[in-house]
């Protein structure tokens, strides 16, 4: 296929990773992020923008030498081979897509409990399971109308989240931002793993090699453009939160505080729209990552990395949907928005610095700066620490959870190459190995 014929030049690339990172995240993780580190949340976004661009710089470099739409579990797989590790993560990668749902459909019963009023745990674990359910439903049916909106839902939520940051700019409390009022630096820097997630989404583009124009030219590009106005509009929007808010609303309406934080600028209405906004947005990202973790479950079933039982189909839709969503909600109803936030953060950024730490075994073929990759290696896993050690004490259960998911996902891959005998494959065979096999077969056929 010619690069004309392609479907992703660089800006439609570079829109698609904003469209997937100014998501449910940002709805979820500036009240999470801000009760932490105060009004000095603005400088977390500043180190988890700078975290994710030396990933988005290694994850390209990785899309370009193995152009595939398995994106971290090939690279994975590519760089540790095919063995029990590689598909340790890969089954780890699939139940870090679980827990980012529970922490979205949770942030979606937050804020219509908020918007409703009726704002007890009880509701807000009806209405997060409601809408889990709800689009469990949709996507058994086959229906995809909030799917072909999603552009329509871009637009939306970029919109009134730009016009609420510009607004909210001139409203601003100088009090709220001054230094009398700042936290410790520590605070801060234990938010960068909230704030890394906020990021989530950046990964998508790589998932876009094979239909983007010019890859070797527009991959890194895109990423790093994406990356950056994104950083800008986080920043500025967290800055506009916290010089509205004094930092003990921003505590008290931490699961919904971008919401609360609009109404100095606009009233009541303004809390309204931003509150229905972020139900659009969590809504959207529910339904597409939904499905997306449904393929990706269905994908590492035929490579033997989940029980079969994800092969099986419903109406239009794999069995794996029904598992993946009765998984999805102990998680929700045994956890707390900040709970499951902050799990998802770890195990995103630890699947993300296996897969850089792995990039270094094959740095050669990328021809990726080892610097950078080495530098996005340490910075993943010091973030990984500073919010484990913030967690020590205020959620002292999460590194338990932590625990739990590494041996489930060990225990679910040695089981399945005892019992079934698969093992996740290599999708981009080198050159090399490809003269091996060939090699093979002549060699067995004389």
């Amino acid at each position: 296929m010619s690069n004309s014929k392609k479907a992703f030049g660089l800006w439609s690339a570079v829109f698609i990773g904003i469209g997937s990172m100014v998501g449910a995240g940002i709805f979820i993780v500036i009240g999470e992020a801000g009760a932490i580190a105060g009004n000095l949340v603005w400088l977390s976004f500043v180190f988890g923008g700078i975290t994710a661009l030396l990933s988005g710089y290694s994850l390209a470099k990785l899309a370009l030498r193995y152009p595939s739409r398995g994106g971290i579990i090939e690279y994975l797989v590519q760089s540790y081979g095919e063995g029990v590790f590689s598909g340790s993560a890969g089954i780890l990668f699939y139940l870090a897509q679980l827990i980012a749902i529970a922490a979205v459909s949770k942030s979606f019963g937050e804020y219509f409990a908020a918007l409703t009023g009726y704002h007890t745990t009880m509701w807000v674990d009806i209405f997060s399971v409601g809408i889990l359910l709800l689009f469990t439903v949709i996507n058994l049916l086959g229906a995809s109308l909030v799917a072909k909106s999603e552009n329509a839902i871009v637009i939306i939520k970029l919109s009134v989240l730009v016009i609420f940051t510009a607004a909210a700019l001139f409203y601003i409390n100088q009090k709220l931002l001054s230094a009398s009022d700042m936290p410790p630096v520590t605070d801060m820097l234990y938010a960068i793993g909230l704030t890394f997630f906020a990021y989530q989404g950046f990964s998508v583009i790589t998932n876009t090699v094979e239909d983007m124009q010019n890859p070797d030219k527009n991959m890194l590009k895109s990423m790093m453009i994406a990356i950056v106005l994104v950083a800008v509009l986080y920043i500025l929007t967290s800055i506009a939160v916290l010089g509205n808010l004094p930092l003990q609303e921003v505590i008290k309406a931490k699961d919904y505080a971008l919401a609360e934080a609009a109404r100095p600028a606009f009233g009541e209405w303004g809390f309204k729209i931003m509150a229905v906004t972020a139900l659009i947005a969590t809504a959207s990202a529910i339904n597409a990552t939904l499905y997306a973790t449904t393929q990706i479950s269905y994908t590492l079933a035929k490579e033997g990395n989940l029980p079969k039982v994800y092969e099986y189909n419903i109406f239009k839709c794999s069995e794996g949907l029904i598992v993946s969503s009765v998984l999805i909600i102990p998680i929700i109803l045994f956890m707390n928005l900040s709970q499951i936030t902050t799990v998802a953060a770890l195990a995103v950024l630890i699947v993300q610095g296996v897969t850089h730490l792995g990039h270094l075994l094959k740095i050669k073929e990328t021809k990726a700066n080892r610097w950078i990759v080495i530098t996005a290696v340490i910075l993943t896993f010091a973030v990984t620490v500073l919010t484990l050690i913030y967690t020590k004490h205020k959620m002292p259960n999460i590194p338990y959870y932590l625990i739990g998911a590494f041996a489930f996902a060990f225990f679910i891959e040695v089981g399945l190459r005892v019992f079934n005998r698969d093992a996740i494959k290599k999708q981009i065979i080198k050159d090399k190995e490809i003269l091996k096999k060939a090699e093979a077969i002549i060699h067995n056929k004389i």
